[in-house]
Parts: structure tokens; C-alpha cells; sequence
């Protein structure tokens, strides 16, 4: 076989594979498959460096992992805003009406599954990651090469981000849940979490056998040039990848509704489980209006399926103190499948509630669950009662520690910070990689530490000493020395780490980052008035964070003095980029976070994408798309300086009058002095590029004739290509 013919066979073996795994229109028999098969495994073993990356061979897996690394997205992947009711979603195109009052849905299903982003490069599958926290997840591509419905090559070049869900059909779910019975290996609770398991195996080849399937539902990182997400979407599709049933796009609301009701009344008909329907703002400009929140985009929202009700039996109450010190009531309750899920436990919300509702242990109760919702009781069927049901009291003693609680009505607290429910987990959250990343002080180690009560409280880590980690298991000379060495490197930490770190109901790294940047220092001495109004707080952050400093104030500040976290508070300099929406593209001469960081510490808001509302272009090479939008909503000229005289072109579009303002990032000469030559007589030129060297000649006597005002970056920054 030549390498030709061996090339020939791959590309007919996945096109077979397509059509069994995306189009589910089988063109070959099995058995022709699987003689095709081993053909290309025979050539691959006799010619080894010969073998290529899109082979269906290198979807079995047979690779051990040692783990999986953290990888950062292109773009974040972001969380989606839940609705779940016709009431609700009304509210929510009210919302986008009053920035665009006529638009185009795209509606698609919801399937309960494991998120992941696709990253193709040159047309191969460079790389798969999780979800995550959104910016980084993990690297799981080995496991993804395995997939079936993922190709591993596509027929489009240039960097793409292609984001889906990655499911298990009901039935193959059903057939692994029988197999581990078989094996009396532990049971998955349902399909969402058999799809998000198998894509986390450390053995590929388990994750082979799993039958996973990928559909996309977006796009991060692309270039692509359509203004519709229907259409970037249809592309998508058309690189072969699967397509979900049921996609809409539509301009009349009650097409949304209509098809909503159609998804319910399929929903078991559908080969996955489905949790909801996802309603997107179809126009690629309107939804960079909308804009984002801390958590989400304002242009999508989930529609959730109503929840499925089951009668079951209230046995007992159990108490849940959790890292804040909040003491949560949680139903045990008599074993009940709801939608694949075997729920015993449901939430109470608080003892509030318990009263209202007159809920009493022996009780027949409605609970319900919808999607990912944690399950609840709704309603006490107070007419099944035979005299037995007893009343549930509020607690007077951490369930703990058994110190005395805050009643604060609502709310019930312990206060307690020895409390093994709160310090535990608190110390946990503010070592793991998203916070302070403290190297080496994983879980276990961590609640070996407070079971030898060396660690009491966060601020216990800073007292370590050398002898007490060396009396401890486990701990050599070097391990101990490590650990105390990242320990004292954590100190120093900019703001919005610590703020993070401490593990804020509702506040992460985002909104952390807001707080510090608005308040710094003073951060624990805010106001709920002044928090509310930040950027995508809303009041649920911000009575969260009041609850945290009202509990936590004086420790906080205890930590603080020890941690020394370094204040980032955004000063802004007035420029002519205060209040304005700038967007960035192309290839730059410094790295395009820290020209974020410029431009908002010049007051501008830094965007993703073009949109009418932009003010500032700034582009460099390979601008692409961006600049090609900027170009359709208005933008009216712009010039290349390796096809013409920047200079002269300049001259022509002021009349003569040359500009004001000159911009410099190449660092270049010629660049400078075209910029010199192109200003009115008391122009600014900024320098924000320079020479390797860091020397550059300036003509002297062109700044002394025109009055030249020389700025580095530090004044003021923009960015053009050159």
C-alpha cells in the first residue's frame, strides 16, 4: 500500500464514521468498517512515522494519563442566565427591547451534559478543554480524540474555538449503568453525570468505550466573517459536526413559545436528556450591545422545562454549616427517581421557610426537580397527616461544634471559627490554584494539619514552622521546606486574589477584581448602596458580600496585615478615551491584556467586538473581521502604509491642515518621523513601541519647528498599525 492509497483509505474510514456517528445514515456495512480498519492499522504499524493524526485508529484510546492540566480558553466561556416561566422570559426580551427593539431568536435544546471547548488550529484539533471556571478548564484532548461525532481535522484554517455539550444518549446511559451493576462498581446518577465522568478518565481507552457525543452550541475565539450566529453556526455544522434536532430562528416571540412546548412534549421522545431551551439573540452586533454581566451575557438565557414533581416522605432533618458559617436545613427523604436521578435529599433553604410551609418530619411532601436544580419541597400534604409528624424546632448549638449560634431570623449562623465545617473547607478554597495557589497544600494535606490543630484558621498557615511539618506523615526535609516557601510566596498577592481567596458566597475572581479596582484598601468598609452600584453586582452579590464583612471584619483585616495583598485600585487619567468603547484586534506590539489595562486605566471600556456603540478600532496585523465591521457600521477610512504614503494620505484627508495627534507603536524610525511630519504646528506624538535597542535618533530640528509634545504610554496609549 502506498502512503497515497494509506491517505485514500483514512479519508473514506471517516467518512464512513460520519455518517454512522453524525448523519446516523450508515453508508458500510460493520464488517466493511472494521476491514478498512485494521488496512490503515496494518500500514501504521509497518510505517510508524508515517501514521497520521486524522487516522480513525487514533480513536481507541490506549494512552494512561498521570492527570489532567489546567488550560486557559481564547475567549471566557460564560455561565447562562435561567428563566422558568413565559413571565420570566417576557421580562427578559423587555430588557433587550430597550436596546434593540426588533431582533431575531436563536433557539436551540438545552442537553444536560458536560461542556467543552474545541480549539482547531490550521484545521486540526489542537486541543479540548472543560469549562472550568470559564477562563481555565482542563485539558482532557487525548480523551476527546476518542469521541466519534468530533472530527479531528476540519476544512477551515484559521483559529477557531467551537463550544458544545458533550452527552451520553439515554439508552447508552442506561446499558453503562447495568454494566457497572454487573460489576458491582458504583452506579452514575444520571446522564449528565456518566458524560462529564467518561470525559475525565485517565485511561483512554474507558473513555472510548463510553459512546459520547459532542454538539455544538457556539463559538468563542473566531474569525469568522458572517454577522448572524445562525450562520457561524451553520458553518460550524457544515464542518461536519452534529446538529441538534429542532433549531429555530425566528422574529415572533410566540414561535419561541411554541417550539418551547414542542421540546416538552418531545423531551422523552429525544434520544438525550434535555433540561430546558436555550434562546440567543441571533444578531452578532445587538448581542455585543447587550453586552455582559459578572456571571453571563445579557443576549442568552436557558429556558428551563418545568420542574417533575414526586410525592415521597420527609424522614429526618440534618444540618449543613457551610464555609461562611451558615447553617442549612436538608431534607431526608424516602428514595425517589426523578428523571434519571435518585433523590434522597432535598433543600429546606431555612428555617424560615420550614415555618411557613408547617413542614414536620413524617410528612408526604411534593419535591421537585428541574435540570440541574438541586431538588426541593413545594408543598406538604397536610391531609395525609395521621398525628405522628413531628415539628421541627430551630437549632440553638452548631451541629459542629456545638458552640451557640447567631439566629439572625432568615439566616442561622455559627460563629464559631474553629468550626471544622467552616475552617477546613475555608483553608481549601484559599490555597486551591484559583485563589492564592498555594503549591502543595492540596485537600489532605490541608485536614491533616487541623487534625493535628496546627492549622486553626487561615492565617495559622503563616506560623508554620519547619519541626511541625517534619513530625507530620508523609513530610521529608524538601516537601516541608516547599510547602513553607509557597506559603511565604503567597504574600504580596494583588487585591482581587485575597478577595477571591476568601471564598465569598456570589463573588469570584471577576467581581473580586471590581471590588479591588473601585475600593481597594477599603474594601471592607463599603456600603451596600456603594457595592449595588458597581457593574453587573446585583443584589444578591452585594447582600452577600455585607453578610461576609458584617461576620468577618476584624479577621479579615488580621489576615490582611499578614498577606500585605497589594491595593489595585484603578486610577483613571482623563484622555480622550475616558468613556469610551474601544476594540482591539490584530497583532500587537506588547500583549493585548496589558493594552487592556492601559486603555481602562485611561477610562475606556475595552470590548470583544465591534458593535454601533464602538468608539475606538484599534488594530494591528491580521485585523480581520473586526476591522472589516468597523468598516460596514461607518468607519470611514484607513490607511496601510505598505501600499501607500502615510504622510501624503494624511495630508489629503485634513486638507492639508495635518493631525493633531500622532500614535506610535512600531518603535520604528520611519514610523515616528511619518508621524512628526504628519502634525500641525503644536501636535502630540506618543510613543508607546520602541527599538530592541531602546535608542532611537529623533529629528530635532522637525520637533523644535513644530512645537512637537513628546508622551510616552504612561500619558496616554493607542495602538495603530503602522
Amino acid at each position: 500500500m502506498t502512503h497515497q492509497e494509506y491517505l485514500a483509505k483514512i479519508e473514506c474510514a471517516n467518512a464512513w464514521a460520519k455518517a454512522y456517528y453524525v448523519d446516523d445514515a450508515p453508508i458500510a456495512s460493520d464488517e466493511e468498517y472494521d476491514t478498512l480498519y485494521h488496512e490503515i492499522l496494518r500500514y501504521e504499524q509497518e510505517n510508524p512515522l508515517f501514521a497520521d493524526e486524522a487516522s480513525p485508529t487514533k480513536r481507541v484510546g490506549g494512552m494512561v494519563l498521570e492527570g489532567f492540566n489546567k488550560a486557559s480558553h481564547k475567549a471566557r466561556m460564560w455561565s447562562m442566565e435561567d428563566v422558568f416561566d413565559e413571565d420570566e422570559l417576557d421580562a427578559w426580551i423587555e430588557r433587550v427591547k430597550k436596546v434593540k427593539e426588533s431582533f431575531t431568536f436563536y433557539c436551540e435544546p438545552k442537553f444536560d451534559g458536560a461542556s467543552l471547548n474545541l480549539i482547531y488550529e490550521y484545521g486540526t484539533l489542537k486541543q479540548a478543554i472543560t469549562r472550568g471556571d470559564g477562563s481555565v478548564g482542563e485539558d482532557v484532548t487525548e480523551n476527546v480524540k476518542t469521541i466519534g461525532s468530533i472530527p479531528l481535522r476540519i476544512d477551515y484554517q484559521e483559529l477557531i474555538e467551537i463550544r458544545g455539550e458533550v452527552v451520553i444518549k439515554k439508552a447508552d446511559f442506561e446499558k453503562l449503568n447495568a454494566e457497572r451493576l454487573s460489576l458491582n462498581e458504583p452506579l452514575f446518577a444520571n446522564p449528565r453525570n456518566a458524560a462529564a465522568g467518561s470525559l475525565r478518565q485517565l485511561d483512554t481507552r474507558v473513555t472510548a468505550k463510553r459512546k459520547l457525543m459532542f454538539y455544538p452550541w457556539g463559538i468563542g475565539h473566531n474569525a469568522l466573517p458572517q454577522s448572524f450566529l445562525s450562520e457561524k453556526m451553520s458553518f460550524v455544522y457544515q464542518l461536519g459536526f452534529l446538529q441538534p434536532p429542532k433549531i429555530l430562528v425566528t422574529y415572533d416571540v410566540s414561535d419561541v413559545h411554541t417550539l418551547y412546548h414542542e421540546l416538552i412534549e418531545k423531551r422523552d421522545e429525544i434520544e438525550m436528556m434535555m433540561d430546558g431551551m436555550v434562546v440567543k439573540i441571533d444578531d452578532v452586533s445587538v448581542q455585543e450591545e447587550l453586552g455582559y454581566t459578572v456571571k453571563y451575557p445579557k443576549w442568552m438565557v436557558a429556558f428551563k422545562f418545568p420542574a417533575i414533581e414526586k410525592v415521597t416522605k420527609l424522614k429526618d432533618i440534618t444540618l449543613q454549616v457551610g464555609r461562611t458559617g451558615v447553617v442549612t436545613p436538608v431534607a431526608e427523604v424516602e428514595a425517589v427517581n426523578i428523571e434519571g436521578v435518585v433523590v434522597e435529599r432535598a433543600t429546606l433553604h431555612n428555617f424560615d421557610e420550614i415555618e411557613r410551609k408547617d413542614i414536620r418530619i413524617g410528612d408526604s411532601v411534593i419535591i421537585i426537580r428541574s435540570g440541574d436544580v438541586i431538588p426541593k419541597i413545594i408543598k406538604v400534604l397536610t391531609q395525609r397527616r395521621d398525628g405522628s409528624e413531628q415539628k421541627i424546632e430551630r437549632p440553638y448549638a452548631c451541629p459542629i461544634c456545638k458552640s451557640e449560634l447567631l439566629d439572625d431570623g432568615a439566616l442561622i449562623k455559627c460563629q464559631n471559627l474553629s468550626c471544622d465545617a467552616r475552617v477546613v473547607g475555608a483553608i481549601i478554597h484559599f490555597a486551591s490554584k484559583k485563589a492564592l495557589n498555594i503549591d502543595g497544600l492540596g485537600d489532605k494535606i490541608v485536614e491533616q494539619l487541623y487534625a493535628q490543630q496546627l492549622v486553626l484558621h487561615v492565617k495559622d498557615l503563616y506560623t508554620l514552622r519547619l519541626d511541625q511539618l517534619l513530625a507530620l506523615e508523609g513530610f521529608k526535609e524538601k516537601k516541608a521546606l516547599n510547602l513553607l516557601e509557597a506559603i511565604e510566596q503567597s504574600k504580596g498577592v494583588s487585591l482581587e486574589k485575597f478577595i477571591n481567596a476568601l471564598g465569598i458566597e456570589h463573588i469570584g475572581e471577576v467581581a473580586a477584581k471590581k471590588i479591588a479596582r473601585a475600593f481597594g484598601l477599603e474594601w471592607l468598609e463599603v456600603g451596600y448602596e456603594q457595592i449595588i452600584a458597581l457593574e453587573g453586582f446585583g443584589e444578591e452579590m452585594a447582600k452577600s458580600l455585607i453578610e461576609f464583612i458584617h461576620v468577618n471584619k476584624q479577621e479579615t483585616y488580621e489576615l490582611m496585615a499578614i498577606i500585605k495583598p497589594i491595593a489595585s485600585k484603578l486610577e483613571i487619567t482623563e484622555s480622550v478615551f475616558t468613556g469610551k468603547t474601544v476594540v482591539l484586534t490584530g497583532s500587537m506590539s506588547k500583549p493585548r491584556d496589558e493594552i487592556k489595562e492601559m486603555l481602562e486605566k485611561l477610562g475606556a471600556k475595552v470590548s470583544g467586538s465591534v458593535s454601533k456603540k464602538t468608539d475606538f478600532v484599534i488594530f494591528g496585523e491580521e485585523a480581520g473581521s473586526k476591522l472589516d465591521k468597523a468598516m460596514e457600521l461607518g468607519a470611514t477610512d484607513v490607511i496601510n502604509g505598505r501600499e501607500k504614503n502615510t504622510v501624503e494620505e494624511l495630508m489629503k484627508l485634513t486638507d492639508g491642515r495635518g493631525v493633531d495627534l500622532a500614535i506610535d507603536t512600531s518603535g520604528t524610525e520611519i514610523c515616528v518621523r511619518q508621524g512628526m511630519e504628519a502634525l500641525v504646528k503644536g501636535g502630540t506624538q506618543v510613543l508607546v513601541g520602541y527599538s530592541a535597542s531602546g535608542d532611537m535618533k529623533l529629528p530635532t530640528s522637525l520637533i523644535c519647528d513644530k512645537e512637537i509634545t513628546i508622551k510616552s504610554v504612561k500619558n496616554l496609549i493607542v495602538i495603530f498599525l503602522n
